[in-house]
Order: structure tokens, then sequence, then C-alpha cells
């Protein structure tokens, strides 16, 4: 990162902290990740960066001495749009940019509604499996009464 404080409390905090020309390049794609998030979503710091929260991590973005990142969170972001990510440094879970070139605003907003859907899904799923496990646990209660 390119920080040498301590970690920021909020992530209007951190931009502060980083240097242009990453700062505007960073603030530009929070700006479309907020634009396409449910409105219920959270933005907090995790891990020392700033990342949107629903339903679980979404993604994050942070800068450091030589790039930007986009950090989605899932690895099949990197599978459903090999394509379109080919022009991108990726390592680890993440997707280096230029400090001063914002990540392209119309893949964005691809990524993040996939991952709003990828998260939404996974919720549903632990919804239905928590009221499917209370059933069985009473019919079990029901058949020991008997």
């Amino acid at each position: 990162m390119m920080r040498n404080t301590a970690p920021a409390k909020d992530v209007d905090e951190y931009l502060a902290g980083v240097p242009e020309p990453a700062r505007n390049t960073l603030e530009k794609v929070r700006a479309v990740i907020k634009a396409n998030v449910p409105k219920d979503a959270i933005e907090s710091i995790s891990y020392g960066i700033p990342m949107f929260k629903y339903n679980g991590m979404l993604l994050g973005f942070a800068a450091f001495k030589n790039h930007c990142s986009l950090f989605p969170t899932s690895m099949a972001v990197f599978t459903d749009f090999k394509n379109e990510l080919k022009p991108f440094r990726a390592s680890k879970g993440t997707l280096h940019f230029p400090l001063d070139k914002p990540f392209p605003a119309a893949l964005l907003k691809k990524i993040v509604k996939m991952r709003v859907a990828q998260n939404r899904a996974k919720a549903k799923a632990v919804t239905k499996a928590k009221k499917k496990g209370s059933r069985i646990k009473k019919k079990g209660s029901r058949a020991a009464k008997r």
C-alpha cells in the first residue's frame, strides 16, 4: 500500500492518505461501484483496504506504489471475464491497473453486477438450507414425542 500510517478507519480516510494520481483513480472506481451495488451494501475497511460488502465480501480496491488493484473476491470473475481482463495483470485474486487510469467503468459495472448476483444466490441458498434444517428438527421433535 501507499500508506505509512495507521490503518484508515473508513474509506474517506483511506483515500485521503493516497497520493495523486491514484486517489483520483480510486475515487472514480469507488463511484462506479457505489452506483451499481444495492443501497444496503456496506462500505468499510477490511484487511486494510476499502471493501464493499453485501451478503459477504463483494469487492475491494487499493493503491500500491506502482499500480492500483481491484479485488473481486471471486475467482469466477477471472474465468467469466477472461477475454476482457487480458489487458490487466492478475495476481492472486487481484487485477492491477495503472495509478493514473481508472479500471474501465463498463467492465467494472459488469463485475459488480456479477458479484452482487453471486452473493445474493449464496445468501438465498443459506436461508433455504436454514429453513430446511428447521423443518427437519421440527419433524424430528414431533416423532420423538410420540
